[in-house]
């Protein structure tokens, strides 16, 4: 995904992240995007392996969750290859999972491994959510690019791995102001740049590519964030869908993290659409370590 550009060649770009190859039956090849970082960032490979997962599921039944690990650093100038187990194809419920390959030094290794489930719609017997905060809408609020602008080599990094997603920030994320409780969240506004097909599928792993933004973060709230002195690596995933998302719609991303210990932190995350919809809940743990010096 090139530096610049307008939204919809972001939103192409994206796109074609997530446009795999079918390779052979139930094996699809993804690509990485030209970066300057030295792994993949988590969210694509996310976004492509529920995409791989997809491809093999009728239309008619949408994602409901995903729960998946980090399981090897992904090299962005190798191809990735998703394997397809289908797991299960039930009267209400699909079942797959999906291994995620590398090249390593002539040898094929497991760098992620996914598991997603599909559901067909069917009468709700109750429905509750939690109510969105109020915040300022995302046209009043700065965007992360003129944030990042003001802080030199840690505003760039941050952009390096969203150029694809707009965010709007209620706060500077590079000023080190150290949270304490109650008040330890993060919110941000996001959406893709540019315009998505209308295709469920499609948005599902575009907000699962978004969600892993700013997500592991949330850890580092109670020291100050980042602040180039600290270095993280997330262990898993997980997304539960609620409703229907456009992910190239604003919708309002709140992450907070109730407990880390022993160089790991919990980070959940909480995804409402513009109209106030509990549209996702996301998990993750994460290791945190210092950088030495």
């Amino acid at each position: 995904m090139s530096p610049g550009g307008d939204g919809d060649s972001q939103a192409a770009a994206l796109l074609q992240v997530l446009d795999l190859e079918e390779r052979e039956t139930d094996v699809f090849v993804g690509q990485t995007p030209t970066t300057r970082l030295q792994r993949i960032f988590g969210g694509q490979v996310a976004g492509q392996a529920l995409m791989a997962a997809g491809r093999t599921v009728p239309a008619e039944r949408g994602v409901h969750s995903l729960h998946s690990y980090f399981l090897r650093p992904g090299d962005p100038h190798e191809e990735i290859r998703y394997a397809v187990d289908r797991i299960r194809d039930g009267r209400s419920f699909t079942t797959r999972r999906v291994l995620a390959w590398q090249r390593r030094k002539g040898e094929d290794v497991a760098i992620f491994a996914l598991t997603a489930d599909f559901h067909a719609p069917e009468p709700a017997v109750v429905e509750h959510s939690l109510p969105m905060p109020v915040v300022p809408a995302p046209e009043e609020l700065p965007s992360l690019a003129e944030a990042a602008a003001r802080h030199g080599k840690e505003g760039s990094g941050a952009m390096e791995i969203s150029r694809a997603v707009e965010q709007r920030l209620l706060e500077d994320p590079f000023e080190g102001r150290a949270k304490q409780p109650p008040d330890t969240s993060i919110r941000v506004w996001m959406r893709v740049a540019g315009r998505l097909p209308d295709d469920a599928a499609v948005h599902a792993a575009a907000l699962t590519f978004a969600s892993d933004l700013t997500l592991l973060g949330a850890g580092l709230a109670r020291v100050g964030g980042w602040q180039d002195r600290y270095a993280g690596a997330s262990l898993d995933h997980a997304v539960w869908f609620h409703a229907p998302v456009r992910a190239d719609d604003w919708f309002l991303y709140e992450t907070d993290s109730p407990a880390a210990s022993g160089g790991r932190a919990l980070c959940l995350g909480r995804v409402w659409s513009a109209d106030g919809t509990h549209v996702a809940t996301v998990a993750q743990e994460g290791l945190l370590r210092a950088i030495a010096r």
